[in-house]
C-alpha cells in the first residue's frame, strides 16, 4: 500500500524544479533551429565563407584559383608587372648601361689585394697594358691592370666613416660636418671627371676611355687618403705628411702609366692632319695634369682630419 504513495512523491520535485514560463531568457536558444536549417542544405549567411574542403572522399568545395576570371586577372596583372619592369631596364639602359657596370664590378678577393699593392707600390710592375679577348677587355678579376669600381666605392665609404671617427676624436664631429665633407669629396671627383671629358672632346682623341674608367681611375685616391688620414691619427703631422708625399707620388706614377695606354696609345691613328705635331704633347699634358692635380684633392679633403 505503500508504493502507489511514494510514486507520487518522487515525481512532485521534478515538476517544482521546471522553469516557470513566464520569465524571459536572457539568450535565445537557436541551435535546434540552425542544426534543422544546416540539416536541409540551406546557406548560412557569416559562417563558413570558404566552403568545406574537397578531400579524398570527395565533397564540393569552392576554389576560388580555379575561377577562369581569377586566373585571367592574375595572368594579365604578371604581364603588365613584366611590361613595367621592362621599361623601367629600358629607361636604365639608355644612360647608364648595366651590363657595362657590372664589369666594372667583377672582382674578387685576390684581385682587390693586388689592386690594393699596385696603387701603394706601383713601381716596381712593369706590364700596364690591358689585356682582351676577342676585342673585349678581360674582366678585372683576371687582369690587375684593368680599371674597377669596386675599390673605389669602398674606399670612398671607408674614407667617410673614417672622417667621421677623425671628427670624433677631436671633438668636432656632427652630421652637418660629416654630410659636408662627404658632399666635398664626391663633387671634386665629378669636377674632375668632367674636366677629363671637356678635354678630351675637345682635342678630339679617339680613346677607348668610357666615363666609368674616368671615376675609376679618379677615385683611386681615396686609397691613398684613407692611408694618409690613418698615419696622421696614429703619429701626428709628422706621419701625416710622409704618408700624404708616399701616396701622392705612388698615385701620380699610377695614374700617368695607367692612362699612358689609354690615351697615347691612340697617337697613331691620328698621326695625319694639320696640327698632328702638337696633339702628343697636349695629350702629354692631360696625363700628367691629372697625375699633378692628385696630391691637391687628397691634401684639401684629408688636411682638416688631421690636427
Amino acid at each position: 500500500m505503500d508504493l502507489p504513495h511514494h510514486g507520487h512523491r518522487a515525481t512532485k520535485p521534478r515538476a517544482r524544479a521546471a522553469p516557470p514560463t513566464g520569465d524571459p531568457l536572457l539568450f535565445e536558444d537557436t541551435s535546434s533551429s540552425a542544426q534543422a536549417v544546416n540539416s536541409q542544405a540551406y546557406y548560412t549567411p557569416g559562417y563558413n565563407m570558404a566552403g568545406p574542403s574537397t578531400g579524398p572522399q570527395g565533397g564540393a568545395g569552392i576554389n576560388v584559383f580555379s575561377d577562369p576570371m581569377a586566373n585571367a586577372a592574375m595572368m594579365y596583372g604578371s604581364s603588365l608587372a613584366n611590361q613595367g619592369k621592362d621599361m623601367v631596364n629600358k629607361e636604365i639602359s639608355r644612360f647608364m648601361s648595366v651590363n657595362k657596370l657590372k664589369y666594372f664590378f667583377a672582382v674578387d678577393t685576390r684581385y682587390v689585394m693586388k689592386k690594393l699593392m699596385l696603387l701603394m707600390f706601383p713601381y716596381t710592375h712593369q706590364d700596364w697594358e690591358v689585356r682582351y679577348h676577342r676585342d673585349t677587355p678581360l674582366t678585372p678579376r683576371h687582369d690587375v691592370n684593368a680599371p674597377d669600381l669596386y675599390i673605389p666605392t669602398m674606399a670612398f665609404i671607408t674614407y667617410i666613416l673614417l672622417a667621421g671617427m677623425a671628427l670624433g676624436i677631436q671633438k668636432r664631429f656632427s652630421p652637418e660636418v660629416l654630410g659636408l665633407c662627404a658632399s666635398t669629396a664626391l663633387v671634386w671627383i665629378i669636377i674632375e671627371v668632367l674636366v677629363m671629358l671637356l678635354s678630351l672632346y675637345l682635342l678630339t682623341v679617339h680613346t677607348d676611355l668610357s666615363t666609368f674608367d674616368l671615376i675609376a681611375y679618379s677615385g683611386y685616391k681615396y686609397v691613398g687618403m684613407i692611408f694618409t688620414v690613418l698615419c696622421g691619427l696614429l703619429f701626428g703631422s709628422d706621419g701625416y705628411f710622409v704618408a700624404l708625399a708616399w701616396s701622392s707620388c705612388a698615385l701620380m706614377f699610377f695614374i700617368v702609366r695607367s692612362l699612358k695606354m689609354k690615351i697615347l696609345s691612340s697617337l697613331s691613328s691620328d698621326a695625319m692632319g694639320a696640327g698632328a705635331s702638337a696633339k702628343p704633347r697636349l695629350r702629354l699634358y692631360i696625363t700628367v695634369a691629372t697625375a699633378a692635380f692628385q696630391p691637391v684633392i687628397i691634401y684639401w679633403l684629408t688636411s682638416h682630419l688631421v690636427r
